[in-house]
């Protein structure tokens, strides 16, 4: 049975991408072992097809934290027997890299996102320039890579010279289409990291424009505090609700209450530009019309699948007024929904997991 190792820096609890692969890759008859960090606050493992790993680090954020998680993951892998190792993003490429070349094993690179170019990398040339050169030197050697959208795919493959697949953040099939009552207020929901250019605090101020709605945001990230704080600033306490981290199980049974999906991304990068993030896909099939960006990626899916509207301009005005338009238009909204129907059947994991499953049978096949 070949062993495949993954590395990433979260504490794996909430990572439903790396949940969905390992187990995939672990259905197929792979010996899986996924490794991330243990945080302070981190809850207990839930039990999954294949093994976890947590490293216990000093700092918790920052560049001590990458140094040191880097240092860990570095001298964990020495003593690891392996067939091949996946790198998740650029932060644990360096470890996985080595040592797969150490060991004459296959390296294999899987890109969330654009590195370099999230806002939090950008707004740091130094830093930008560091993660830069890592992937100058670890990339372009690399035989087998994927990420998450064309858009991506093609940019990566004219910058390092390296091919890379499309695998899609889609959600594993439901047993049935979602027809979950609706509670009234309304429920407007956005899942993912609190973090910034996600467009958080232009929700929040939009809400003082929007009647007989509540707005749930599911996670925590780097601007928890600082949303919180808006909410009391303008007096939105009843009308926003942190629901904090939730296990994906959780957030599973969460979504198809929602009546509206937020996927709010300002233009602050190029990742933010070209990303085709996983809850696109969980609203669709939740049957949740949602509202996104009306970047490339998003805008390749809505002609697909139009089960959701495309903002232009990320504004407190322009989105009061998209989602006023679909809370009271209900021809619209079961137009979308309808649409979402059709996706659901469409956008599912088993059978996206094929792409990913492809990737790994070449890399331990190949003659390193």
């Amino acid at each position: 049975m070949e062993r495949l190792i993954c590395t990433v820096t979260n504490d794996l609890t909430y990572d439903q991408r790396m949940i969905r692969i390992c187990t995939s890759l672990s259905r197929a008859g792979y010996k899986v072992t996924l490794v991330g960090r243990q945080r302070p606050g981190s809850v207990p493992l839930t039990e999954r097809p294949f093994e976890q790993v947590r490293l216990r680090c000093r700092f918790d954020a920052g560049k001590l934290f990458y140094l040191e998680y880097n240092l860990r993951l570095w001298w964990w892998l020495a003593w690891q027997r392996f067939d091949a190792a996946c790198a998740v993003d650029l932060d644990t490429i360096l470890p996985a890299f080595f040592w797969c070349r150490l060991k004459g094993k296959p390296c294999v690179y899987d890109a969330h996102e654009y590195f370099t170019e999230v806002p939090e990398v950008v707004r740091r040339p130094m830093v930008q320039r560091i993660w830069s050169a890592v992937a100058r030197l670890t990339i372009p050697r690399l035989r087998y890579a994927y990420t998450v959208g064309p858009e991506l795919a093609r940019i990566f493959e004219e910058r390092y010279g390296t091919p890379f697949a499309v695998v899609r953040n889609v959600p594993f099939a439901r047993a049935e289409f979602p027809d979950t009552p609706k509670p009234h207020p309304r429920i407007i929901l956005y899942q993912g990291a609190l973090n910034e250019g996600r467009g958080l605090e232009t929700a929040i101020a939009a809400m003082q424009q929007v009647d007989n709605a509540v707005l749930w945001l599911a996670g925590e990230g780097d601007r928890s505090q600082a949303l919180r704080e808006q909410v009391q600033v303008l007096g939105l306490e009843d009308k926003v609700r942190f629901l904090g981290y939730l296990q994906p199980e959780e957030l599973r049974g969460i979504t198809p209450k929602a009546y509206i999906g937020l996927n709010l991304l300002e233009n602050r990068g190029l990742s933010y530009y070209y990303s085709l993030a996983n809850k696109a896909f969980d609203y669709l099939q939740a049957g949740v019309p949602a509202i996104h960006m009306a970047f490339p990626e998003y805008e390749a899916l809505h002609r697909a699948h139009p089960g959701f509207l495309l903002l232009d301009k990320l504004s407190p005005d322009a989105l009061a007024a998209t989602l006023n338009r679909i809370l009271q238009d209900e021809v619209l909204y079961n137009q979308l929904r309808e649409a979402c129907r059709t996706a659901a059947v469409e956008l599912t994991w088993e059978r996206e997991e094929e792409r990913l499953l492809e990737v790994y049978r070449s890399a331990v096949r190949s003659d390193f």
